[in-house]
């Protein structure tokens, strides 16, 4: 017996509730919530219907005053930001692809970007959701205003839901101002401990940073210079801010001043839109590669340097938010079967298991044997996630959580 693959695209949220409505009353097919399809989302085997939401992308209220907006999950992520820049506000998450991917894909998948170390990831920014359930069932939880706490809970449990336990149609978002300006300071070193012993340091600093990255194994990026007989592979530390112009000026000087006792190779600042193609950079890293894995690995912020001397050695490209313990990781392009990937990720997965951590693949060619793995502690979230999936999708009728 073939396995069936169909597509249905709701025009409106009362279209998509007939249609699940239906489903789960009769055929019972499998439905895989899609946005942009910019993540990887892993199904099992069946009769299978992607339900595609691009066409629910209307704007429901944006009362500009109060700093929110409602609109239906399927807008563009690039028209959204137009949007709100029209009223000099914004969603300060950066996401790649823009112009592809959907606000309720970025939702489900709770992505965050470089600056989630100082503006949060979407969970501080969705106030209020509308979702369906398996059986067709629409309901709602948050409201339209900062102040409302009702069902606060169920917002922050469909963050990151991954299309496990309904099928998001609608939120409400708080926003923040657009600011005057923005700046990146980027200090080049040849060694992780080096790196190290900044970030320790940056955490007495007078700044606040927005943004603390670190990038390794970038090639070119780095621009090294041969003839100094340096580490070919150095260690970008990127360090942003926000704010009005004379307040990140301040902060660029600061930072400089603070980090030069620890002998960085170089240290160059950029300010407005001279920064652009770094922050470009950093939002696009994790889809920028010809490499068949990318994974993502959450662990203490205190383990990351430790984390990136093992993908340094292994030739292994990462851009790690080392203020919240995120890392985003492309395995060498000469990583080409699936053993070869077992065996790139084996020594890292260890290191996360023995510090509490987790690691997942963002992107794997199709077929490969899973290679997420998760330290025991992992293991109580999962079945209560479970438990709670068994109630609202007891049939399982949607993305199974994996």
């Amino acid at each position: 017996m073939t396995n069936s693959h169909s597509v249905f695209q709701p025009d409106t949220q009362d279209d998509l509730v007939k249609f699940v409505t239906e489903n789960a009353t009769n055929s019972r097919c499998r439905l895989l919530p899609v946005g942009g399809a910019t993540a990887c989302t892993k199904m099992i085997g069946g009769d299978l219907t992607e339900v595609r939401l691009e066409h629910l992308n209307r704007v429901i209220d944006f009362p500009a005053r109060d700093m929110t907006i409602t609109v239906e999950a399927g807008i563009r992520i690039a028209d959204l930001n137009r949007i709100l820049a029209s009223e000099n506000q914004r969603l300060p998450i950066d996401i790649p692809q823009p112009e592809q991917a959907t606000l309720g894909g970025v939702i489900a998948t709770n992505w965050s970007g470089a600056r989630r170390f100082g503006c949060g990831t979407m969970r501080d920014y969705v106030i209020g959701i509308s979702a369906i359930d398996a059986s067709g069932q629409r309901f709602s939880a948050g409201g339209r205003v900062v102040k409302n706490v009702a069902g606060y809970d169920l917002c922050k449990l469909l963050v990151g839901s991954r299309g496990t336990l309904a099928i998001i149609s609608q939120v409400t978002l708080k926003l923040r101002p657009m600011l005057e300006t923005s700046a990146l300071v980027a200090l080049t070193f040849d060694s992780l401990s080096q790196v190290d012993a900044v970030l320790n340091r940056l955490l007495t600093s007078a700044t606040r940073p927005m943004v603390l990255d670190v990038l390794s194994r970038m090639g070119t990026l780095a621009r090294p210079n041969e003839k100094t007989g340096k580490s070919a592979h150095p260690q970008i530390l990127i360090v942003g801010f926000e704010g009005a112009l004379w307040e990140t000026n301040w902060q660029i000087e600061t930072l400089l001043a603070e980090c030069q006792p620890f002998e960085p190779r170089a240290a160059e600042s950029f300010l407005g839109a001279a920064a652009d193609s770094w922050w470009e950079t950093l939002r696009d890293f994790s889809i920028h590669s010809n490499s068949y894995v990318t994974f993502q690995a959450s662990l203490p912020p205190s383990r990351m340097c430790d984390f990136l001397r093992l993908t340094t050695d292994a030739g292994i490209a990462v851009q790690a938010h080392a203020g919240n313990g995120i890392a985003i990781g492309h395995l060498p392009e000469r990583v080409v079967t699936a053993d070869q990937s077992v065996a790139a990720i084996e020594p890292l997965a260890d290191l996360v298991r023995s510090c509490g951590g987790h690691l997942s693949v963002l992107r794997a060619p199709s077929g490969w044997p899973s290679l997420d793995v998760a330290a025991d502690s992992w293991a109580g979230s999962l079945a209560w996630t479970q438990r709670l999936k068994r109630q609202l999708d007891p049939h399982d009728l949607l993305n199974p959580i994996c």
